[in-house]
């Protein structure tokens, strides 16, 4: 019996990943006004970003409900699991975690579960579900998984820059980032989320700057492990110059390159471009 591994559909793995190492995915939903999608389920990535292009009506996140959790915890011990590790989106940015907190009380004096806050999203979330599921399949316990996850929650870093506020704006995220809304129009907004809330960071004036900045917040943290570039359909063109930047530090191939899916999207919006990464500093 082993350990098995518990997210939410913020973590912006491929299917291929989690398949492959037996992680579950609880999904959250997708609303475009009276439209509600299941997130990876009835909306793809692609498909997201096209319906929020042709959709005037900004779209809204739903996490899921405590029974979601529930049952999945329960299929997973009735599959034979000795613990189950459950790793779930910034409290701070949604009710997720808190859901599947409550639907591990639920299962008290059974199966042993562990929720963990990420304190991140996306690929922050993402890398830390898959050390823990390869911890796992190398046999470790629910406490020795829960040990080495908390210590990589203090070194996770997400920076990014949008290309509007208007998401973040809409869905209430903002938080220490406010202050921006009372910018000059012509700034490409950078936030850092490293915390595990939005905070500004700073007030590139062009697409171009804010590509640099993205970059020199990488490149000024020192020895960086796990270093991921995602964004929300961004152009080509912007990821190659973002890599061609980092290129005399990181050789692409160790660069992990996704999408951003719906959730973390929907607040983010079109084009927006991240650097999730482990670092001390």
């Amino acid at each position: 019996m082993t350990v098995r591994i518990v997210t939410d559909s913020s973590c912006d793995l491929s299917h291929e990943e989690t398949t492959a190492l037996g992680i579950e995915v609880v999904p959250l939903t997708i609303r475009f006004g009276q439209k509600e999608y299941v997130d990876r389920e009835e909306l793809s990535v692609d498909d997201f970003y096209t319906e929020m292009a042709a959709n005037a009506e900004l779209p809204e996140t739903a996490a899921p409900a405590p029974g979601a959790f529930e049952m999945v915890f329960r299929k997973l011990a009735e599959e034979g699991a000795s613990g189950v590790v459950c790793i779930n989106l910034s409290s701070q940015l949604s009710a997720t975690f808190q859901s599947a907190r409550t639907a591990a009380n639920a299962l008290e004096g059974g199966v042993p579960v562990a929720v963990i806050d990420s304190n991140s999203i996306t690929a922050g979330l993402g890398t830390q579900v898959l050390e823990a599921a390869k911890a796992a399949q190398r046999g470790a316990t629910v406490e020795e998984i829960t040990e080495l996850v908390n210590n990589m929650v203090k070194r996770t870093h997400v920076v990014g820059v949008l290309d509007t506020l208007e998401n973040l704006k809409k869905g209430g995220r903002i938080g220490g980032a406010a202050a921006l809304l009372g910018s000059m129009l012509s700034i490409k907004p950078a936030i850092d989320i490293s915390s595990g809330a939005v905070k500004e960071a700073g007030k590139p004036r062009t697409r171009k700057k804010a590509i640099q900045w993205l970059a020199d917040q990488v490149l000024a943290s020192g020895e960086v492990e796990q270093l991921a570039i995602m964004h929300g359909n961004a152009p080509d063109e912007e990821i190659e110059t973002l890599l061609g930047i980092l290129a005399p530090r990181f050789e692409r191939e160790n660069i992990r390159i996704g999408k951003i899916g719906a959730v973390i999207g929907t607040h983010g919006g079109p084009r927006v471009i991240g650097a999730c990464f482990l670092a001390d500093s």
